[in-house]
């Protein structure tokens, strides 16, 4: 016998971005489509679980994307269906790991397929969960279901908030190195919220070599602890962490690089430890990407992007995060209303950031 659906209430909490530059609310807010002829046919009304804070998060805070205020924060986020549109492929009581984009236009090149697996690039999507809507810091988020990843067996919805966007933006990143198992892959920023599950992609599910590089003390030891076989500190000498690299790889440098880190000279160093006619993914958003003219035109090093991940690529990640035991580290706080701590334990990192 088919159970009714759960009740859900007009009103919730939300922790939101009133005004840019500004400390996060908690304020009580209506709950988005909680009648079921508000969703789309591709809409889901998920009952949060978790939800995670990442370095865009103080992006939108900041006023960097242009968004209307107020808007609820946080763009990553896992919990229960308790409500589905009648196109959405996902049921009442799924588990599921919410998405980012929100109602692409379906008619594009990226939406309709012509690049295999690039739907999150649509140019005329309606928006971003968390960045130009209301997102996860509430009760309730409403998401679209096509990128929109059901949890497998293994996966927990703690772990699931994080990988969100931190999880699919790097396992995108590491697959388009294009490596093979035994090759080098060099992370900077091995140690941070993304380069441990990086390292942990290349090596437990692709078996790749990983060289880990970071400027924390913290970070460096985090990036051993995960499985970085080779692991250099950033703050020496460019020459001499170029060095290091190419001893640690054979003599060549890393086949690909993915960059991780926006601190200034991170890309540029990261060309320079990847080895002549090699690959180096662009992750980290600072204003510029400024790369030596000697890097992309003598050593012919390939720069590329990338964002998040496709919907089949977010389905692979969960999949490769249940079988090879993926550890998602995470400082957890519980309830909506220890917002202020949690950015108090921020704030405290960044002083301590050399």
């Amino acid at each position: 016998m088919t159970q009714p659906p759960p009740s859900v209430p007009d009103q919730m909490q939300a922790v939101q971005v009133i005004k840019h530059h500004e400390p996060y609310e908690l304020r009580t807010v209506p709950v988005p489509s909680s009648a079921e002829d508000d969703l789309g046919p591709n809409d889901l009304l998920v009952k949060v679980a978790a939800a995670s804070y990442c370095h865009t998060d103080g992006m939108v805070a900041a006023g960097v994307f242009g968004d209307k205020l107020p808007v609820t924060a946080s763009h990553e986020g896992s919990g229960t269906v308790v409500r589905a549109g009648s196109a959405s492929g996902l049921e009442v009581g799924d588990l599921v790991m919410c998405g980012l984009p929100f109602h692409p236009c379906g008619e594009c090149g990226d939406c309709r397929g012509c690049q295999a697996q690039q739907e999150q690039y649509c140019p005329r999507v309606q928006g971003h969960v968390g960045v130009h809507m209301d997102g996860c810091f509430a009760e309730y988020v409403r998401v679209d279901a096509r990128f929109t990843t059901k949890l497998p067996r293994g996966v927990s919805l703690l772990s699931a908030a994080p990988l969100a966007c931190a999880g699919r933006t790097v396992w995108r990143a590491v697959r388009q190195t294009e490596l093979q198992k035994g090759q080098w892959v060099a992370i900077v920023g091995s140690g941070g919220g993304l380069g441990h599950l990086g390292i942990q992609f290349a090596k437990k599910a692709l078996g790749l070599r990983v060289l880990g590089i970071d400027a924390r003390d913290e970070a460096l030891e985090l990036s051993r602890g995960f499985g970085a076989e080779a692991v250099l500190d950033a703050r020496r000498d460019k020459e001499e962490v170029v060095a290091e690299a190419q001893k640690a790889t054979g003599g060549h440098g890393a086949d690909a690089t993915i960059v991780l880190s926006d601190a200034p000279g991170a890309v540029a160093l990261g060309c320079a430890v990847t080895r002549m006619h090699g690959t180096v993914v662009q992750v980290a958003q600072p204003d510029e990407v400024s790369v030596p003219f000697q890097e992309l035109v003598f050593r012919d090093i390939r720069l590329q992007g990338s964002l998040l991940c496709s919907p089949a690529e977010s389905r692979a990640m969960l999949k490769a995060v249940a079988e090879h035991g993926v550890e998602v580290r995470t400082n957890v706080f519980r309830g909506l209303e220890s917002i202020e701590e949690l950015m108090e334990m921020i704030d405290a990192e960044k002083q301590s950031s050399p």
